[in-house]
C-alpha cells in the first residue's frame, strides 16, 4: 500500500488493511521460531546434554541480539511516521542509517562473542563440560549476529512503508535451506552443525534485504551521524525495555539450570514454544504499529485509536485459539522435542502457566504494537522494568529459595505478564500516547 492509499483510506481502518499487513508479518515472525523449534527437536535426538547445551547457547545469543530490536521496531516507528507524512523516500532513508547501525554494532558483538563465548556459557550453566559444548556453538553462530541485525533493520523500513510481503519472501528464502541443512549438519558435526545451518540461513536472508535497500533507496549512502543519533535516542529506551525482558529470561534460565539438567532442558522446550507464540501474536502488533505510526504522522489520532481497538479484539480471539490448541495437545507437543522422561515430567506443571500467559499475551502484545507505533518508548521501558523488578525477580528467586522447581520459575514469568497487562491497558485508555 502506498502512502497515498493510506491517506485516502485513513478515515477508516478495515480488517483487510490490518490482516493484509499482519499475515505476511506472521509468516516472517513464525518462520524463525519454527526453525528454532526444528533445531531444538533435531538436537534433542542427540540427548539431554546436547539439548541443555543448546538451551544455554541460544539463551546467550538472544541476550546479544534481542537487545537491538529497536533496529526493527524503532525503525518501523520512525519510517511509518515519515511515510504517513507523504515522504516515501525519507522513510526508506531511515533504513539505510539503521543498516549502518546494525553493521557497526554487529561487528562489535561478533568480536565480544568470539572472545568470551565459553565464559558466558559457564556463567549461565555452572557446568564446565556443558559450557564448552555451548561455547563451540556460540563461536560459529557469532558470525550471524551482524546479519541478524541487518535483517532487523530491513524488516523495520519495509514495514514502515507498509510492505510486509518482501520480508516474508526474504525470510523463507533463508529459512527453508537452513531447515534442510539442520538434520544433515547435526548428523555430521553434532551440536555445532546447527550453528552452521543457522549461519547459512541468516546470510541468505540478509543479502536479500540489502539487495532490496539498494534497489529502492535513491539518496546518499553515507552514514548520517545525526539520523543515527536520533534513532539511538528512541533505541535507548527500547534497548532498556528489551534488557528488562532479557533479565527476566536470563534469570529464568539460570535458576532452571540450578534445578538440574532436566529442568534446563525442559525450560529450553517451553521457552522456544513461548518465543514462537509471542512472535505469532506480534504479527497483529506489527500491523498496529505500522498503521498507528502512519495515522499519527498524518495527524489522525482517532484512526490510531480505532486501529488499537480492532487489533486488541482480533489478537485476543487469536490468542484464545492458540491457548485451546495447547490445552488439547498438552501431552503430545512436548514429545516432539524430547522422549526423556525426566524432561517431560519437568514440563508438565509449567505447561498450564504458559497457557495462561498465551491468553493474557494476546492483549499485552496488541497494545504494545500501538504504543510502539506511537513511539511511546519511555512508558514501555518503565512498565517493563517495573514488571521485572516488582513481579518477575521476586517470584523467580523466591522459587529458587523454596526449591519450587521450574513451576516456580514460570510463576515469576506469569507475574511479569500480569503487571505489563495492567500497565498497557491503562496507558491505552488514557490516550496520552497519541499526544
Amino acid at each position: 500500500m502506498s502512502n497515498n492509499d493510506f491517506e485516502h483510506e485513513s478515515h477508516d481502518v478495515s480488517a483487510k488493511q490490518i490482516f493484509g499487513l499482519a499475515f505476511p508479518a506472521l509468516g516472517v515472525l513464525a518462520a524463525m521460531p519454527l526453525y528454532l523449534l526444528l533445531d531444538t527437536a533435531v538436537v534433542g535426538t542427540l540427548g539431554g546434554f546436547e539439548l541443555a547445551a543448546l538451551g544455554a547457547a541460544t539463551t546467550i545469543q538472544a541476550q546479544v541480539t534481542t537487545q537491538l530490536t529497536f533496529l526493527s521496531y524503532g525503525t518501523t516507528a520512525r519510517s511509518s511516521r515519515i511515510f504517513g507524512m507523504g515522504d516515501r523516500r525519507g522513510a526508506i532513508a531511515e533504513g539505510v542509517q539503521a543498516t549502518w547501525v546494525a553493521l557497526f554494532v554487529g561487528l562489535g558483538i561478533l568480536t565480544l562473542m568470539l572472545i568470551g563465548a565459553p565464559t558466558f556459557a559457564l556463567w549461565l550453566s555452572g557446568d564446565e563440560a556443558l559450557a564448552q559444548e555451548a561455547g563451540h556453538w556460540l563461536r560459529v553462530a557469532a558470525f550471524a549476529v551482524p546479519l541478524i541485525l541487518m535483517i532487523m533493520a530491513g524488516n523495520g523500513w519495509l514495514r514502515g512503508i507498509q510492505n510486509t510481503k518482501l520480508p516474508l519472501y526474504f525470510t523463507l528464502a533463508g529459512v527453508i535451506p537452513g531447515a534442510i541443512l539442520i538434520p544433515i549438519f547435526v548428523a555430521k558435526f553434532g551440536l555445532v552443525g546447527s550453528a552452521w545451518a543457522n549461519l547459512i540461513a541468516e546470510a541468505i536472508t540478509a543479502s536479500l534485504f540489502l539487495g532490496a535497500l539498494i534497489k529502492h533507496h535513491e539518496g546518499s549512502w553515507k552514514p548520517s551521524w545525526t539520523v543515527m543519533k536520533n534513532q539511538l535516542v528512541l533505541g535507548r529506551d527500547l534497548i532498556m525495555r528489551s534488557m528488562s525482558f532479557q533479565v527476566a529470561f536470563l534469570s529464568a534460565a539460570a535458576v532452571a539450570a540450578r534445578f538440574g539438567t532436566a529442568s534446563l532442558a525442559a525450560h529450553q522446550v517451553l521457552l522456544q514454544l513461548w518465543n514462537f507464540i509471542t512472535l505469532v501474536l506480534d504479527s497483529l502488533a506489527i500491523a498496529a504499529q505500522t498503521l498507528t505510526g502512519a495515522a499519527l504522522g498524518a495527524g489522525t489520532a482517532k484512526v490510531a485509536r480505532r486501529v488499537g481497538n480492532q487489533v486488541i479484539k482480533y489478537s485476543l480471539i487469536f490468542a484464545g485459539g492458540l491457548g485451546l490448541v495447547f490445552v488439547v495437545l498438552h501431552s503430545w507437543i512436548p514429545r516432539i522435542f524430547t522422549q526423556d522422561a525426566d524432561v517431560l515430567d519437568a514440563i508438565a506443571s509449567p505447561w498450564w502457566i504458559m497457557v495462561a500467559m498465551i491468553i493474557l499475551g494476546g492483549i499485552v502484545f496488541a497494545i504494545d504494537g500501538v504504543l510502539l507505533g506511537a513511539a511511546d518508548a519511555v512508558f514501555l521501558r518503565n512498565a517493563s522494568i517495573l514488571a521485572v523488578v516488582v513481579g518477575f525477580l521476586p517470584g523467580v528467586w523466591i522459587s529458587y529459595a523454596l526449591d519450587a522447581g521450574l513451576t516456580g520459575v514460570w510463576c515469576g514469568l506469569l507475574a511479569f505478564i500480569l503487571i505489563r497487562l495492567f500497565a498497557v491497558i491503562w496507558r491505552f485508555k488514557s490516550m496520552k500516547w497519541a499526544r
